[in-house]
């Protein structure tokens, strides 16, 4: 299985991974993949400086990417002090109400995290920065198209820039801006997502614009992948299926109640982050739809909001409150295994599924 997407990342497979995880992304890399390392849970650079470095390494000289989120224009903002003092108190009132009323012990010693400041264009510009002194392959952004200073530099280091769409339209504008692939992820996918199912989605990006496409949203097969290429994509764009891989290191309450999920199992909401993003439905999620729960805060007000509480219960041991952003993929995933055997899986299964198709026609 290979598309013309392998020779212009350098890969094996046109599999592009997504984690979080340095030990996911190395292990993608080495796999035949392409790494493709989140950045947005840094909050100091010299932090993120570190991991690339580890990872320039443990890659063993197989391309990787890193993945950040960064709004093409750039806002007003403030310290992160100034924006907790945008935080109303009734919102604060409520997250304590609602972990005291889960169970939810407090932290044994107290966490002065300020929360997930990627979000903010500031850090997500020096999350770029780092990236570039490392022989990194791609930057990815979230929100669309970076800045076009970011996208000039880029290029001028010989890096491609990736950037993920939910509508046709949005496409058409991230190439216009200068965007070497397009990632049309559809309504299933994990994280951040559009109103557009991938079926639908995939085929009209490919239509719209004339760089590669890369589908991504509820792909967690072999036979998936096949499916995107056929619908046009040149590769996939994975993330939730490694939350499954032996490298993903998380704790036992998290792990159980990914493998003990279905597909149903999953919301769209605003509570994470501000932005409409698909979660591991669970007590906590089920909390803010109550009748006494505030509306979310924008982006980055809500994840600075919730940011102490993620980390009570993820500290809970509690599988029913953990807080993560997941697939509809997340029912597929019922065993843990390395990223390897995932991966040498899916490409097995591809290439079967192609064959067959060969021969109906």
């Amino acid at each position: 299985m290979r598309t013309d997407l392998c020779d212009l990342l350098g890969v094996d497979h046109p599999i592009v991974g997504f984690s979080p995880s340095e030990h996911v992304v190395a292990a993608i890399s080495r796999a035949g993949g392409l790494g493709v390392l989140g950045c947005v849970r840094f909050n100091d650079a010299a932090e993120l400086d570190t991991v690339l470095t580890w990872l320039d390494q443990a890659t063993e000289g197989r391309p990787y990417g890193v993945d950040v989120v960064m709004p093409g224009k750039v806002p007003t903002e403030g310290l992160p002090a100034d924006l907790g003092e945008l935080i109303p108190p009734g919102h604060r009132d409520f997250v304590e109400r609602t972990l005291q009323r889960l169970g939810v012990p407090p932290l044994g010693a107290a966490s002065d995290r300020p929360g997930v400041l990627g979000w903010l264009h500031s850090v997500a510009r020096s999350h770029v920065e780092v990236a570039l002194q490392h022989p990194v392959r791609l930057i990815a952004n979230a929100l669309g198209p970076p800045p076009p200073d970011v996208i000039a530099h880029a290029h001028e280091r010989g890096l491609l820039v990736a950037a993920l769409a939910g509508r046709a339209d949005h496409a058409r504008g991230h190439v216009a801006a200068g965007v070497d692939i397009v990632v049309a992820q559809g309504y299933e996918a994990g994280g951040h997502t559009g109103e557009i199912a991938s079926m639908v989605l995939v085929p009209e990006v490919v239509d719209a614009v004339g760089v590669p496409v890369l589908a991504a949203g509820g792909i967690g097969s072999g036979r998936q992948i096949a499916a995107a290429l056929a619908l046009g994509a040149r590769g996939v764009w994975m993330g939730s299926v490694w939350l499954g891989s032996s490298e993903y290191r998380s704790g036992p309450a998290l792990r159980d109640a990914l493998l003990q999920a279905g597909s149903s199992d999953t919301v769209r909401s605003r509570i994470y982050s501000g932005k409409p993003a698909r979660l591991l439905r669970n007590r906590w999620t089920e909390a803010w739809s109550e009748s006494d729960a505030p509306a979310p805060l924008p982006m980055p007000l809500q994840n600075l909001l919730v940011s102490g509480a993620h980390d009570r219960l993820m500290a809970s041991g509690d599988p029913t409150v953990v807080p993560m952003p997941v697939g509809q993929i997340v029912g597929r995933m019922n065993e843990v295994r390395p990223v390897s055997a995932i991966l040498t899986e899916l490409v097995t299964e591809a290439d079967e599924t192609l064959s067959q198709i060969h021969k109906l026609l």
